[in-house]
């Protein structure tokens, strides 16, 4: 699979609830796992996939397309769309479409009122979700995991600031533990004096490899 030597048919974002509207139309959610949880369009497949990686299997296990398949895509911001859209047109599948842009054009252009989208919108920076309009969400990010998580989450008792969420919980070691919640206390002592803690500036930089691991462009808007 070449996107760079064909994908699949870009839809705009004001023509794509027509699209996903239609009722031979198979929506697929391309994102991962941990940023479906947070939102999605109504209807849509989601892979369950905790890395990009894994989208292949999602094709040949779960969804199994045929060759008339009418297949409609999104991602956060269209990069992953044309590498998965490509994967699917050389496996055989003829109608394979994606929203331009991805969702962040959708939820910028589309009014509230009309819009398919529910929940918000997973980026890879500060703001962790989006909404329409952009407007920034109100979910935070758990710094053991990198999971973003709902003011509903942050409420569950397992939930310790900065060590763990209720996912991942069971996935790490009591010394994992500590040590995310001593990073945590340094970081709150330093933001306390006016300063940047190094190991922050580390964590936007793997903030940023990650979402180029995933294919997305950071987006800095808003």
């Amino acid at each position: 699979a070449d996107p760079t030597k064909r994908v699949g048919t870009y839809v705009p974002a004001e023509d794509w609830n027509k699209l996903i509207s239609e009722p031979d139309v198979v929506v697929v959610d391309v994102r991962n796992d941990y940023e479906v949880a947070i939102g999605s369009f109504a209807g849509a497949i989601n892979p369950n996939t905790a890395s990009f990686t894994q989208f292949k299997d999602f094709v040949g296990e779960r969804l199994k397309p045929k060759r008339d398949t009418r297949i409609a895509m999104f991602c956060t911001g269209g990069i992953r769309c044309e590498k998965a859209s490509a994967y699917l047109l050389a496996h055989g599948i003829e109608e394979v479409y994606h929203l331009k842009g991805g969702i962040l054009t959708y939820l910028e252009v589309v009014p509230e009122e009309a819009s398919l989208w529910q929940g918000a919108c997973f980026v890879f920076d500060e703001r962790v979700g989006v909404s329409h309009g952009l407007a920034v969400s109100d979910h935070i990010l758990c710094r053991a995991c990198r999971r973003p998580l709902s003011s509903e989450d942050c409420a569950h008792g397992d939930y310790i600031e900065g060590a763990q969420c209720a996912y991942c919980r069971d996935d790490r070691t009591a010394a994992q533990k500590e040590s995310a919640a001593e990073r945590h206390r340094q970081v709150a002592i330093a933001e306390s004096r006016g300063k940047t803690h190094i190991g922050c500036e580390a964590e936007v930089a793997r903030r940023d490899a990650g979402a180029s691991a995933s294919g997305e462009k950071v987006s800095r808007r808003g």
